[in-house]
């Protein structure tokens, strides 16, 4: 069954056609173009489609869209201001969080999640908040840097 639907998506709204049981990952995907936000797992395992959906982190890969109607969705290509990369992007950077990159939108979807919640997380609490993103090339340890490098200061909306 289509529906027509309107996503709020990084500040704009989308007019989309959609099926009842398609995931919101697809959609930002394949719909809409924006391919920012990986599909990994496809069960929620991964965190590799992590977006902001009211400005709480979730795997858009369990999210039909349907249900995101209405709802402020944000994506990684959401952050960035024109050529100005967002202060999490340049803190991922600057600690060499970066490697291959799949995982990194995720990452940084889940680390703004937690910025926005937790403006000064202790290392604990941040190891927890990014628990349910999987990355398999740095170890964790420059991802936890990047987030504690930017705990505590300004992180600009």
């Amino acid at each position: 069954m289509s529906l027509t639907i309107e996503l709020s998506v990084n500040g704009l709204i989308w007019p989309v056609t959609v099926e009842a049981d398609e995931l919101l990952v697809d959609v930002l995907r394949e719909r809409l173009g924006l391919r920012g936000t990986k599909k990994g797992c496809g069960t929620g395992d991964c965190g590799a489609c992590t977006v902001l959906l009211d400005g709480r982190a979730v795997n858009s890969c369990l999210i039909l869209a349907v249900a995101a109607e209405g709802l402020a969705i944000t994506t990684i290509e959401g952050l960035a201001e024109g050529d100005d990369i967002h202060p999490i992007q340049q803190a991922y950077i600057d600690q060499g969080a970066v490697q291959c990159g799949f995982c990194t939108p995720g990452m940084i979807m889940a680390t703004r999640g937690l910025l926005d919640e937790n403006p000064q997380p202790t290392r604990d609490e941040i190891r927890t908040a990014l628990a349910g993103n999987i990355c398999r090339c740095t170890g964790y340890g420059r991802i936890v840097a990047a987030v504690e490098s930017l705990a505590g200061s300004e992180v600009r909306p």
